[in-house]
């Protein structure tokens, strides 16, 4: 009897225990580059399948935007970025932050039902730079790095925003004019000299590496496997010296963003080329950190989710789709920057042991926007009518309900050009004609010329889809 008590007695203990939550962000990763998505993917992602395997697979889920900055935003506020009125992607010195001083965040919410909290990669919603005058440094690109102070905390960084720890880089790693590690608000290696990009590697996914600035200890094809080494150090300071106490652990890799350099141990491993090799590698990242979870001893009490801030990029799409037969964006019609479905519907996968359904699918309509108030009600929090407008509680989905009605009544759509969309069920409606992102009049390594599909009504103002009919977008009933 006693026994029995004290077994019931541990399992009322491990059920009080607020989980632990880690999620995995790949950047510009699209549907089709996944074999749990895409059975005829040529890349191999063992790793990613698992966790499929292990946790729930939506099939219908949406980054909130079309590119990275304003994903990301809404990703942290439950919030579309729209709102805020300012569309730009930032690059090089980029900001200020777009996330407003007063607004609420996923990190901050959590943190006040006492989680820790960490970020390690990519952060890409704005920071402040300051010049030897103290002044905020409006320049962009070489011109704006060249006039950092690095002495001067850099302002807008994470730790602003519900953060305890950041490691990592105000925008994309190995893309922008920046190559430099951010702890904290400090740049403790600062950049001292200026790429050669006649020293990178030649290939069709090298191409988007600017000429910027570089500190000593930053190597452009090992930047993924330092946030992995942060991130791996960080759950095992956790367990070791906070025991109990939960965390939140958002880990936002460069892969597979342009240009596609991945470290030596993985080139020629995929079979289909570099940009093959990168997402190969970004698997085998997500194994590592499934792993360390593990081996700590605290799977079962930790939630993984693992998305995409947005569909994949065009020169990886072409270059993948000619040399190798793979799609990244399969099935859908178009890419990153566009409105159609390709630009936007990509992977998301959520592991929670003891409430998810090992293997199990959804086709729910769901929004990295919707993380936001899932978190908070799985943790018991709760925030006011000003924040999370755009977050919908997945709950319900994740546990197995079966419901008669939508999680959503609708779903919002942007892209970098302010270009809305909404969905409502099977139908979406877009209001604007073309893409709303990339060009399809020309053809090059930047334009999609090549996979343009004639408009079906070409008079009309803006677009409308059938997606269960016509998942491809390509018959606009806007005038039907």
């Amino acid at each position: 009897m006693k026994l029995i008590l004290a077994f019931l007695t541990t399992l009322q203990v491990v059920a009080a225990t607020p989980p632990n939550i880690v999620f995995i962000l790949a950047d510009d990763l699209g549907y089709g580059d996944l074999a749990c998505y895409n059975p005829d993917s040529k890349i191999p992602t063992p790793n990613l399948n698992k966790l499929a395997s292990e946790g729930m697979r939506f099939t219908d889920a949406h980054s909130p935007a079309t590119v990275c900055t304003p994903t990301r935003y809404s990703l942290l506020t439950g919030r579309m970025c729209f709102r805020t009125g300012r569309s730009r992607v930032f690059s090089g010195v980029g900001g200020p932050c777009l996330i407003e001083k007063d607004r609420l965040t996923l990190p901050a919410i959590l943190k006040t039902k006492g989680y820790s909290t960490a970020l390690f990669g990519k952060w890409h919603v704005g920071m402040s730079f300051f010049d030897k005058e103290g002044e905020r440094i409006s320049d962009q690109g070489l011109k704006g790095v060249k006039q950092i102070d690095y002495s001067r905390p850099v302002g807008g960084s994470p730790i602003e925003f519900g953060f305890d720890e950041f490691y990592g880089t105000v925008c994309c790693p190995t893309t922008d004019w920046l190559y430099a590690y951010i702890d904290g608000n400090r740049i403790p290696v600062p950049p001292t000299n200026q790429i050669d990009k006649s020293r990178l590697p030649r290939h069709p996914y090298a191409n988007d590496c600017r000429p910027g600035m570089i500190a000593p200890n930053f190597d452009l094809e090992k930047v993924d496997l330092v946030f992995l080494e942060k991130s791996k150090a960080f759950l095992k300071e956790q367990v070791k010296k906070s025991p109990g106490k939960p965390f939140f652990l958002m880990h936002s890799m460069q892969a597979v963003h342009l240009p596609s350099f991945p470290a030596k141990q993985f080139q020629g491993k995929s079979g289909s080329g570099p940009h093959g090799d990168f997402i190969y590698q970004m698997d085998w990242i997500v194994g590592e950190l499934m792993k360390t979870i593990e081996s700590l001893d605290i799977a079962e009490n930790t939630i993984v989710m693992f998305g995409s801030d947005n569909g994949p990029e065009v020169p990886s799409v072409i270059a993948m789709r000619r040399d190798h037969g793979h799609d990244g964006a399969k099935p859908w019609r178009g890419v990153k920057r566009d409105q159609w479905e390709g630009g936007h519907r990509t992977p998301f996968i959520v592991k929670w042991p003891g409430v998810v359904k090992p293997g199990s699918t959804t086709d729910e309509i769901v929004s990295l926007t919707d993380v936001f108030a899932t978190c908070a009600k799985t943790v018991g929090a709760k925030f006011p009518a000003n924040a999370g407008e755009d977050s919908f509680d997945l709950s319900p989905v994740l546990e197995g309900e079966k419901r008669k009605k939508p999680i959503r009544p609708y779903l919002l759509q942007q892209t970098f050009a302010m270009k809305l969309s909404i969905r409502q069920g099977d139908w979406k409606y877009i209001d604007h004609k073309g893409s709303g992102g990339n060009n399809y009049e020309k053809e090059n390594e930047w334009s999609m010329g090549q996979f343009a599909i004639p408009d079906t009504d070409p008079k009309a103002p803006g677009q409308l889809y059938n997606l269960k009919e016509d998942p491809g977008e390509a018959i606009n009933l806007y005038s039907k």
